[in-house]
């Protein structure tokens, strides 16, 4: 999930709005890789690997300072029309990070409006993973609902041309919009991911786990995956794996964390997650993705 839209620039902190600069501030951030990318592990909810892929975050490092979030400057970078500028960063360094052959092989990228309405970025897309020796289909661009609805021949050139090189597309806060069954006939779509609004309501709402059904029932006709973002108790977890939804994401599952600390740990298996001692501490959520925590209750 990305947070650049819908962001007013002036509601930038007092950090920011010091800045004499900004357009300047930002380009030598750029240059001298003053962003940091973090990322969040997205679980498989059944299979053999838990994490087999995860969404890259970004954050802003000012010097002596802590870690700006996205909502603080990618307003900015929209404001000044800088966001494709940042989106082949981030897709530069996720590209260095899958060459060294990371445990968690493919890496959701945030696209933005901007990015999507740019022609060229397609043939920068394909030098890089040229450059980098890493197959696209370790790539998957997460696009938001409303950007593929708001753009529709920009997206379907994009989608197309990434598609078509081999990388995955991905639908974010999927069923928002009325007319969310749309984007599900935009090319190349391989992934949506259901908005947390609608994921958070599926224990207590039967209006909510209706549309779940809905959505499920449309997206397998297509061979199109769901992903549940904002999974953060053990109730929705388990309604998610009941009604055979295959991915999860959110505090619950695993909290986003250096890309640097995800890419050196080592695989992550279901038979791993059964033994306490073995499973990498750095990668574990708040919740027991084997469904044992379930079978301890009702032995006891």
């Amino acid at each position: 999930m990305r947070f650049h839209q819908r962001h007013p620039v002036s509601a930038m902190n007092q950090e920011i709005a010091q800045w004499t600069d900004p357009v300047a501030y930002l380009r030598q951030a750029l240059k001298h890789d003053h962003f940091t990318l973090y990322c969040q592990p997205i679980a498989a909810l059944s299979g053999m690997v838990v994490y087999p892929m995860a969404e890259v975050l970004i954050r802003l490092a000012e010097e002596e300072k802590a870690l700006l979030p996205p909502g603080e400057f990618l307003p900015i970078l929209e404001h000044y029309g800088m966001m494709p500028e940042l989106d082949r960063w981030v897709v530069r360094e996720a590209l260095r990070r899958l060459s060294t052959g990371p445990e968690i092989p493919r890496f959701c990228v945030n696209v933005s409006g901007q990015t999507i309405a740019d022609p060229k970025f397609p043939d920068f897309f394909a030098h890089e993973i040229m450059s980098s020796g890493v197959p696209a289909d370790c790539v998957v661009f997460e696009i938001d609902e409303a950007d593929a609805l708001a753009l529709p021949t920009s997206i379907r050139r994009f989608m197309a041309t990434v598609g078509s090189l081999g990388a995955g597309v991905l639908i974010d806060g999927f069923g928002r919009a009325e007319d969310y069954l749309v984007t599900l006939g935009l090319p190349c779509v391989q992934f949506v991911k259901v908005h947390g609004s609608l994921t958070r309501y599926l224990a207590s709402d039967e209006a909510a786990v209706a549309k779940m059904n809905t959505l499920l029932h449309v997206t397998s006709q297509l061979g199109v995956a769901v992903i549940a973002e904002s999974v953060e108790d053990l109730e929705i977890l388990t309604r998610l794996k009941t009604m055979n939804v295959r991915y999860a994401q959110g505090f619950g599952i695993c909290r986003p964390q250096s890309i640097d600390l995800v890419s050196e740990l080592p695989v992550m298996r279901f038979s791993d997650r059964c033994d306490e001692e073995s499973a990498p501490v750095p990668l574990r959520g708040r919740l027991d993705l084997t469904g044992r925590q379930q079978r301890n209750g009702a032995a006891a």
